[in-house]
């Protein structure tokens, strides 16, 4: 047998693994742009892999929607135009308001569990500065509410836009953070979220969900209607 060869094919997967990881938190953290090449060479050389297992990396990472490829240009970060932001961000809305409407009060508190999880996960984060980790926490804790209203259906659809969501969320941490909120703000803001979806209080926690994301936006956004730092972004601009 040869032992060199089984030794390639059991370290190629977990090699393609972090390199997946290691480029998804550079893109959620803002650290690639949207829009920016994707350099071969660089990456191989930051990541100290080989051109293989990149490539694989980079496929995956197609398939997830956070990067793009164009024929005989290479790939790109994904684009989210205004209107991408608009659309997303009120079906997000939509999604997450029908959960509450059905879940709360929340007949089982086991099902908040793993919402407390990813709580304590998004702090773990915030307070170690990883912000790509934290913006996939953040999706997580507010999918794991989905699971109050036990819709499986509802759940399916908010699953569906889960990659769309997490750019989103990056998009609004990197400029939240530039503009008005650091990490551990961001983290209690979220604390706070589900303290009232826990004491049981619907319209509160409805009323606390409505205005959870009213700072949320888009720094290009911002630059290009003349919008002071921390407006909303109201739902008629980003048309």
């Amino acid at each position: 047998m040869d032992v060199r060869s089984d030794d390639t094919r059991l370290q190629a997967p977990s090699l393609v693994a972090l390199a997946v990881n290691a480029i998804r938190k550079k893109i959620l953290a803002g650290e690639l742009e949207q829009g920016e090449r994707l350099i071969e060479e660089r990456l191989t050389q930051e990541l100290d892999i080989s051109r293989p297992p990149l490539r694989e990396a980079m496929r995956l990472l197609e398939n997830e929607g956070l990067i793009y490829t164009r024929p005989r240009r290479g790939a790109f970060v994904a684009t989210l135009t205004d209107v991408d932001v608009y659309e997303i961000l009120t079906l997000r809305s939509a999604l997450e308001r029908t959960a509450f409407e059905l879940g709360i009060p929340v007949r089982d508190p086991k099902l908040l569990d793993p919402a407390r999880e990813a709580l304590d996960e998004m702090d773990r984060c915030a307070k170690a500065e990883d912000r790509g980790a934290l913006v996939e926490a953040g999706y997580a804790f507010h999918s794991r509410l989905i699971r109050i209203a036990e819709h499986r259906r509802l759940e399916d659809i908010y699953a569906s836009l889960q990659q769309q969501v997490i750019l989103c969320m990056s998009r609004n941490l990197i400029a939240r953070e530039r503009f008005y909120e650091d990490l551990e703000e961001h983290v209690r803001r979220h604390r706070h979220l589900f303290a009232l979806v826990e004491s049981g209080d619907q319209p509160a926690a409805l009323a606390e969900l409505a205005v959870h994301g009213e700072r949320s936006f888009d720094a290009t956004i911002v630059r290009r209607h003349g919008l002071a730092p921390g407006t909303a972004i109201p739902y008629d601009v980003t048309r």
